[in-house]
């Protein structure tokens, strides 16, 4: 986006990937910013993963009210915003950013007219293989209730689904083993299962978790990001050792994941990736090097080389 003036003091409404991404880079040129929060950081992500996001954006001077909506927006004799908040708190800010998400705008299409009815929560339309309750219509990309938004998604989808229609392909559009990457102060990069979502599919006792804290070298010489580590983990089916979902927090996360995300995409093992020699001294090669399970209760500290 582009603004006419300096955007001063900022209010960014929402917790999505979208609203911390611009709180982080608002105040990452020095604004005053704050976050409102309805209830948890970046839903659908790993509830781990957002909490160390968080507590990240804090400390690098970013400020949350959690638990609140604004109730009401109106403009001051200066120009300014007073946002009052759902907890009858209240604040002055300069500019104000809705973050919140969007619905599907599929009332005009005429739905009703070939028996497809969209979720009334949110516009969007169900569909199986992107094929609708209505056989001859399919639908793609963000409308479609469940699916990833993100744009490389919905090409891909598309593609996939022409192929099936007219290619004589029987490949379906793989929407679990996604590579995103969440581009806040620390870059988030994920493919595949959350550890919540894992548990929640595979059972406490199916999913064993590797994780670690590790300094990445550009990191260890910068006086501001010093103070700062990077995180990642592995999700592994227990019976199998199939690697579920890989997570990662640290720098160029997006480069680091895609590459991965083949691998899972594969079906490759978690030896499979720890038997592989690490590029040294990569961030990415601490995926490698990973060998500290939860369930042990040891320490997943960063060390040395």
């Amino acid at each position: 986006f582009s603004l006419e003036a300096d955007p001063g003091k900022v209010l960014c409404v929402g917790a999505s990937y979208i609203s911390l991404e611009c709180a982080g880079f608002l105040n990452g040129i020095g604004k005053d910013v704050e976050v409102a929060v309805r209830s948890i950081l970046l839903r659908g992500f790993d509830r781990e993963c957002a909490g160390l996001i968080g507590d990240y954006m804090k400390a690098e001077g970013v400020k949350f009210r959690e638990g609140v909506v604004p109730s009401k927006l109106e403009k001051t004799e200066e120009g300014r915003i007073r946002a009052t908040f759902s907890d009858g708190s209240s604040d002055v800010y300069d500019t104000v950013l809705a973050a919140i998400g969007r619905s599907g705008d599929t009332s005009k299409l005429g739905l009703d007219k070939v028996g497809i009815v969209p979720n009334p929560k949110n516009g969007k339309i169900t569909a199986k293989f992107e094929q609708t309750s209505t056989p001859n219509v399919y639908v793609i990309g963000d409308v479609m209730d469940g699916c990833p938004e993100l744009t490389p998604v919905a090409i891909h989808a598309g593609r996939q689904l022409s192929r099936r229609l007219f290619g004589g392909s029987t490949e379906p559009m793989d929407y679990r083993n996604v590579c995103t990457t969440v581009f806040t102060p620390v870059e988030y990069g994920t493919v595949g299962y959350s550890e919540d979502d894992a548990v929640a599919e595979f059972g406490k006792d199916g999913v064993e978790v590797y994780h670690k804290f590790f300094v990445p070298l550009e990191w260890s010489i910068s006086p501001t990001r010093g103070k700062h580590q990077g995180f990642t983990k592995a999700i592994v089916e227990k019976n199998t050792g199939k690697l579920l979902g890989l997570h990662y927090l640290g720098p160029n996360a997006g480069e680091v994941m895609q590459g991965y995300g083949t691998a899972i995409k594969l079906g490759c093992t978690f030896d499979d990736i720890t038997s592989t020699v690490g590029i040294h001294p990569t961030t990415a090669e601490e995926i490698t090097t990973l060998s500290v399970t939860k369930s042990s209760g040891a320490s997943a500290a960063a060390s040395g080389c």
